[in-house]
């Protein structure tokens, strides 16, 4: 059974107010009725320093799951800096006490998309290591690519390559229907085409100018993605990552209303 929750983007972009409020955020998705949570690095604030025993007190009391944590990283060399390497080894011993919580992997666009090949090319070669060593830790790591102009993988033929050269085995995939929708692409083959290595999945909903919107106010049918899902045996986690400007300026209420509209189409 697919399980639905919230990502904590919908609140890092106002960052300064809300950067390690999670035991805000996860009594919003408990108010909201559900039960999944998956944080930015940089969002956990305290947390990721403290013992794993305080974020799962407050994962028990609101009745949440850590359904993933992502690191973001600019990887843009033939390998890890030192500097990425020693994020990414933290970030693997914190989730590793999370038994069953997803590493989502996620690269930082850059500006723009020169010398393509080589640093799509970089970028595998930095995923497979994390995820290496993600796995020999007990971790399961997934690739989460996104559309800004300057991301390497952002286009039908990018994602093409992208999945054919990930290794299955270290890394899978986290679909994001807004960012496919953003790259040209038809969010539903792409669902569909690769629900079998689909680790991790985000819907944010984005309108026919491609302006990110609240859930159910653009273009994109999620209980169709949710049937292409359950046909293709997916039965892991959807956060809702909510970018519109209305929840710029108020996350919390945002993000309920996303709730209900899981519960009034996803959850019947």
């Amino acid at each position: 059974m697919i399980k639905y929750g919230f990502q904590t983007y919908t609140w890092q972009m106002s960052f300064e107010k809300y950067a390690g409020k999670t035991d805000h955020i996860l009594g919003i998705t408990k108010q909201g009725g559900l039960h999944a949570f998956e944080s930015e690095i940089g969002m956990l604030g305290g947390f990721f320093d403290s013992p794993p025993e305080v974020l799962k007190k407050v994962l028990a009391e609101t009745d949440v799951e850590l359904a993933a944590v992502c690191l973001v990283c600019d990887w843009l060399g033939n390998g890890e800096t030192e500097d990425e390497k020693r994020l990414a080894d933290k970030a693997i011993k914190f989730v590793a006490q999370f038994p069953g919580t997803l590493f989502n992997l996620c690269q930082m666009p850059q500006t723009d998309r020169a010398d393509l090949e080589q640093r799509q090319k970089n970028a595998i070669t930095c995923l497979h290591d994390v995820a290496k060593r993600a796995l020999d830790a007990g971790v399961v790591s997934a690739f989460h690519p996104n559309s800004p102009p300057g991301s390497v993988f952002r286009t039908y033929d990018d994602y093409k390559w992208m999945l054919d050269a990930l290794d299955s085995r270290l890394v899978g995939f986290v679909p994001d229907s807004g960012h496919i929708i953003k790259g040209g692409m038809d969010v539903y083959d792409i669902f569909k085409d690769y629900v079998s290595v689909t680790k991790h999945v985000h819907f944010k909903d984005i309108n026919a100018a491609g302006t990110w919107c609240v859930m159910g106010e653009g273009i994109t049918d999620f209980v169709r993605i949710a049937d292409i899902l359950k046909s293709g045996g997916y039965d892991g986690y959807v956060l809702i990552e909510d970018e519109s400007p209305e929840a710029e300026v108020d996350p919390d209420a945002v993000a309920l209303r996303n709730a209900k509209y899981i519960h009034n189409k996803l959850l019947v």
